[in-house]
């Protein structure tokens, strides 16, 4: 069988999808910040909107379970055409009286983000077979991190000329255009479990369960889980370093992730390369090393290498995404993707959301630099632990089922090399 996912028509059909909406998302939600850096003022007030992105994963187990309980490309088409009518909302934002507005929406685009991230798992298990899941997640993965190029600059050029509602109007013609590409994208999906194995909430529960008794899958995502304890602290200090420390408008933030989304196609391309040579742990632990290192370069005062830095932290997030998401599907049963996925999501998202709530407290009182400085030196003791220390072997999906007793009512795909992790 080929070890390209690209040969399948389903499969082109949903990088379509993927593609549109994420153009829409990432253009609005990047300029969501601006938007209330200028209405206010504040850093703290701009950092706010990354912490309301994040505030939706407390629901995330919640989620996670619905989505294994109903099929999924019916749910993504649904989710999207609510969008489209829902960010609409923002034509109503006139001034700082309705920066709530705001808050609104970026609450919703995480829940959003939540469930689509969850079910898109699931539809990859389902339309792809192990061996390519590596290449299908680094694609959408570079998609979504190098849209960053056009998307911001397309997000604060769109604000710069005409205000807020023209990004609401194109993030809702995305979403539609996204309903479209969905509904041309057929695939046989594994059966609904009809009745439920156990009690709600230990179906509920169940993803968390999965993580930790997949000993690779459990280290990679405490490490993470650690790092981004501190990798929100950046989501405030980013606009300090555009006005403070760089002496720039705060519309500089919208070029600076277009270079960051430069860094993730390169990223991108190189992930599963990297993932396959190193394995899952270690290419986790040199994206996290490289974040570091990219990083440092906000504790300067030099736009040529805060660009650099910027660049460098780009590339790093598809090698991590990239590792973390195949191990995780490799290792999980088609009807547990959704919990796993959400379960993953969770375990990273609220150390990240408890950072950016501290970042957005500080920033506007402590030097930006004390802050930068504390995630670099954390992020490069996580990136050292698991680059120096050995590696456990990952077990099939089908050695997980059968470890835990039971026999899945679908076939269940075996891994096809143990260092293919993602």
């Amino acid at each position: 069988m080929t070890s390209s996912p690209y040969g399948n028509p389903a499969f082109r059909r949903l990088l379509v999808g993927w593609t549109v909406s994420s153009l829409g998302d990432s253009a609005l939600f990047l300029t969501l910040a601006i938007w209330a850096k200028d209405l206010t003022g504040s850093n703290a007030a701009a950092g706010l909107v990354f912490l309301a992105l994040g505030l939706p994963i407390l629901f995330s187990p919640l989620i996670g379970h619905l989505v294994d309980r109903v099929r999924r490309r019916p749910l993504l088409i649904a989710v999207n055409f609510l969008a489209a009518g829902g960010v609409l909302v923002l034509l109503f934002v006139q001034d700082a009286a309705e920066l709530w507005l705001l808050y609104l929406v970026a609450v919703g685009y995480g829940l959003i983000g939540i469930l689509t991230g969850a079910a898109q798992s699931g539809v990859l298990k389902d339309l792809l077979p192990d061996e390519q899941l590596d290449t299908a997640n680094a694609t959408l993965t570079t998609i979504d991190q190098g849209l960053r190029l056009i998307s911001p600059l397309l997000g604060a050029g769109l604000y710069a000329a005409w205000g807020g509602p023209a990004l609401a109007i194109l993030a809702s013609a995305t979403f539609l255009l996204a309903v479209v590409a969905l509904r041309t994208v057929q695939f046989t999906e594994s059966a609904v479990e009809s009745t439920k194995r156990a009690g709600f909430w230990s179906d509920v529960t169940a993803g968390f369960r999965h993580i930790r008794s997949v000993p690779v899958l459990w280290r990679i995502v405490a490490a993470c889980a650690i790092s981004f304890g501190v990798v929100g602290f950046f989501d405030s200090v980013i606009f300090a370093v555009v006005d403070e420390g760089l002496g720039r408008e705060p519309a500089f933030f919208g070029v600076l992730m277009s270079v960051q989304g430069g860094g993730s196609i390169v990223g991108g391309i190189t992930a599963v390369r990297l993932l396959r040579r190193l394995g899952a742990i270690r290419a986790v632990g040199a994206a996290l090393g490289l974040f570091a290192v990219g990083s440092s370069s906000v504790l300067t005062t030099s736009t040529a290498l805060v660009v650099v830095g910027i660049f460098c932290a780009g590339a790093a997030i598809p090698w991590l995404v990239v590792a973390l998401a195949t191990t995780r599907q490799q290792a999980t049963p088609p009807r547990l993707q959704g919990r796993s996925a959400a379960a993953a999501n969770m375990a990273l998202s609220l150390p990240q959301l408890a950072s950016i709530a501290v970042g957005a407290a500080l920033v506007d009182v402590v030097d930006y630099r004390w802050l930068g400085g504390a995630a670099v030196l954390v992020l490069s003791i996580t990136a050292g632990t698991l680059l120096l220390r050995r590696t456990p072997a990952l077990p099939t999906t089908a050695v997980v089922v059968a470890a835990r007793g039971r026999v899945p009512k679908e076939p269940v795909r075996m891994a096809a090399h143990p260092r293919r992790l993602r």
